[in-house]
């Protein structure tokens, strides 16, 4: 099991940004860059959806709830990766949680809550 510990969620108001950010901080630099990074959502009541992944800086994919609005991106460095939320609406309340694309790896989430 690989630990992921996400942070930087919060309140905002509708049209408003945050930026989330996922450290994976036992992962060897080097077993960090062969992750596909995923971030999803959970909304009350709904089940768990896939916002965004990124297997590297060419190779992104989107929901299409949030293209346009969202960025992922990742820092194989600091064995990081980030949701750069942006324009965000009150259907994007939810916890996000960061994962390790096609694993059972997860973060703890992180509530996210837009409302005016």
């Amino acid at each position: 099991q690989v630990r992921l510990v996400e942070s930087g969620g919060g309140l905002v108001q509708p049209g408003g940004s945050l930026r989330l950010s996922c450290s994976v901080p036992r992962a060897i630099t080097s077993t960090f860059n062969t992750y596909e990074m995923a971030w999803y959502r959970q909304a009350p009541g709904k089940q768990r959806e896939l916002v965004a992944r990124i297997a590297d800086r060419a190779s992104t994919n989107y929901a299409d709830a949030v293209k346009g609005r969202f960025t992922i991106s990742r820092d194989n460095s600091r064995k990081m990766a980030y949701l750069q939320m942006s324009r965000l609406k009150p259907e994007d309340t939810a916890v996000y949680y960061c994962n390790i694309y096609g694993t059972e790896n997860w973060g703890q989430g992180t509530q996210v809550t837009v409302q005016g």
